[in-house]
């Protein structure tokens, strides 16, 4: 059966008194020699985590000077070495092409500003005015982001795009 066993369960105090030993002195040390381990594992963990904590620290990164009075957003923004770019619009008479380009043009200045690239983005989000325009977007949209572009999520909004862009277009990258 549990032959393997260190002691027998029956015998538990015999096992020990033929021993010479108690079977609380065992234990004692047992505990002692864990808690040193736990203790030691618990401050490379706390110590792991303080570093971690100061290399990811929110950063907002700027266009030219930071804005004297608070904006009602931040155009990107990193967190470690993720990098959020808020959504661009192209907010001038044209078509779908002539705002598609526009915006990933600005896209692009804003990675390259934090120092980033359009090939390492990761996820992009695109907002249609109207999901009629999706074939004219993805001619412009195609190859913009490398051999491997990133994940995408494209919708149209029932409310349509603010102001009066046909697109809008974020992202997240890594620096």
């Amino acid at each position: 059966m549990y032959r393997h066993r260190r002691y027998p369960s029956e015998n538990f105090y015999q096992f020990y008194s033929q021993r010479g030993e108690s079977p609380m002195k065992e234990n004692r040390r047992n505990l002692l020699k864990r808690s040193a381990t736990l203790v030691a594992a618990s401050t490379l963990v706390a110590t792991g985590t303080a570093v971690a904590k100061q290399k990811q620290a929110k950063k907002v990164h700027y266009t030219g000077n930071k804005p004297e009075k608070t904006p009602l957003f931040s155009g990107a923004v990193s967190f470690g070495n993720l990098l959020f770019i808020a959504g661009k619009g192209a907010h001038f008479p044209g078509d779908i092409a002539a705002h598609t380009k526009h915006v990933l043009d600005e896209l692009e200045k804003e990675l390259k500003n934090a120092g980033s690239s359009m090939d390492k983005v990761l996820k992009v989000n695109v907002y249609l005015n109207d999901i009629k325009d999706y074939a004219g977007m993805n001619e412009v949209y195609q190859g913009r982001f490398g051999s491997e572009p990133p994940v995408r999520t494209t919708v149209a909004p029932m409310g349509g795009v603010p102001g009066n862009s046909l697109v809008e277009i974020d992202c997240i990258a890594y620096i």
